[in-house]
């Protein structure tokens, strides 16, 4: 059963940078997907970024020229470098993982793993 912990959210000034970072146990890295997603209260889960199975990025529009995914596969981890954030960027973070091959890597429901969540808060 693969574990996803994700860690390094935090209160950030707008503006500001942050490093999210996601490990997985029982599983590994070096193949399926990896994406990032996050969800502010009232609203529902959206996409930020992912890794498709062969390894290309994609970002949402939000993400673009701001975020940066990236995975260290010997350290089983996957990065979410924030900069230039923004009070609209406040949500919860989750990180997911799936192993099968699958074009909709914007959709949560095609990721079977999931982390618990880090909470990143952007003050104005």
């Amino acid at each position: 059963q693969v574990q996803l912990v994700e860690s390094g959210g935090g209160l950030v000034q707008a503006g500001g940078s942050l490093r999210l970072s996601c490990t997985a146990s029982g599983g590994t890295f070096s193949r399926g997907r990896q994406g990032w997603f996050r969800q502010a209260p009232g609203k529902d889960r959206e996409f930020v970024a992912a890794f498709t199975w062969f390894g290309t990025t994609r970002y949402a529009d939000s993400a673009k020229g701001r975020f940066t995914i990236s995975r260290d596969i010997a350290k089983n981890t996957v990065y979410l470098q924030m900069n230039s954030l923004k009070v609209e960027d406040t949500a919860l973070y989750y990180c997911a993982a799936a192993s099968l091959v699958s074009d909709a890597v914007s959709n949560p429901t095609s990721y079977p793993y999931w982390g618990q969540g880090t909470q990143v808060t952007v003050s104005s």
